[in-house]
């Protein structure tokens, strides 16, 4: 593993923060660190009459449902008040306004994937909502930070939790990379196919897959697994209809035949580089990550198929 200091690699592009779980994703302009992933991020989840997580895998029309903050809830330190809401909004829904505060009634039998624990019910309103617009019975709920803890895959990372985020706290993914995807499709996409956290730019395509240690605003993030891609990446977040594209294209070239020919074979195609950031463990001021802030490689391996995937 080479030690890389030196210009700066690539600079943050944009930060996505995604409140609700396989819902829209907002773009700001800086994010505060925490112990789970960017403060506000997968916080909430929609659910079924069983408690199992709804995702865009199977409830594809979740990608139109766009979700708002205040922007000061991206400010560190900020608290939210009684007029602090969550935002929801969907073509040809009403408003829906969650407030801020954690809701006091608890949802016992919620899982995600693997875990199952108790989380926080934002109650009948919500719960209607989200049943309408999905036409199947539905909750909306927020994560119990005071009560439960999902653990990152100590295989890749030990001492580190997320909230509902799939399995990481931070995926980062490069312009560069996009661009290279886009240069091969008839129609190109958008990067919201990809729900980064960070998009970085400057570098060269796929450069993120080499990074086994970075820093941004002195915080160190750690490279722990290339990103491999679900369904997701093929649904159009404006229609929510689903294609082949990108990961027809992807499988040529960004597969574990591709990339790691001599490694077990799943079948799985990746974009992206799972990671996490291990001053977020730490307490402190100053932990935040703006647009335009510059990302220095500390560590880095010398190719794709030598990162843990």
């Amino acid at each position: 593993m080479a030690e890389v200091i030196g210009a700066p690699a690539a600079q943050v592009k944009s930060i996505f923060v995604y409140p609700i779980k396989s819902c829209r994703g907002i773009s700001v302009s800086q994010a505060p660190i925490t112990s789970t992933g960017f403060r506000w991020d997968r916080q909430w989840l929609v659910v079924n009459s069983k408690g199992r997580a709804y995702t865009q895998r199977v409830e594809p029309k979740l990608a139109l449902v766009e979700v708002a903050l205040p922007t000061e809830a991206f400010s560190e330190g900020w608290e939210p008040n009684n007029d602090s809401y969550l935002v929801i909004r969907a073509p040809g829904m009403d408003p829906l306004n969650i407030p801020l505060s954690n809701p006091s009634v608890v949802s016992d039998g919620v899982s995600v994937w693997e875990w199952s624990g108790s989380a926080l019910d934002e109650g009948a309103e919500a719960a209607m909502w989200f049943s309408t617009h999905l036409g199947k019975p539905s909750r909306l709920v927020r994560f119990s930070e005071v009560k439960e803890m999902r653990v990152v895959d100590p295989n890749y990372a030990q001492g580190y939790n997320v909230m509902f985020s799939d399995g990481y706290p931070y995926l980062v993914l490069s312009q560069g990379s996009l661009n290279a995807l886009n240069s091969l499709l008839k129609e190109p996409v958008p990067v919201n196919r990809f729900r980064p956290n960070v998009l970085v730019d400057g570098c060269e395509p796929f450069a993120e897959d080499l990074w086994k240690e970075i820093r941004i605003n002195k915080l160190t993030f750690e490279g722990v697994k290339l990103c491999s891609r679900c369904k997701v990446p093929t649904i159009n977040q404006e229609t929510a209809i689903a294609g082949s594209e990108p990961t027809e294209t992807l499988l040529q070239f960004r597969s574990d035949k591709a990339l790691r020919p001599n490694k077990k074979q799943q079948g799985k195609v990746y974009f992206g580089q799972n990671m996490v950031c291990s001053d977020a463990l730490s307490r402190g001021k100053g932990k935040i990550v703006k647009v335009g802030d510059p990302v220095y490689v500390h560590k880095a391996v010398p190719s794709s198929a030598e990162a843990p995937a």
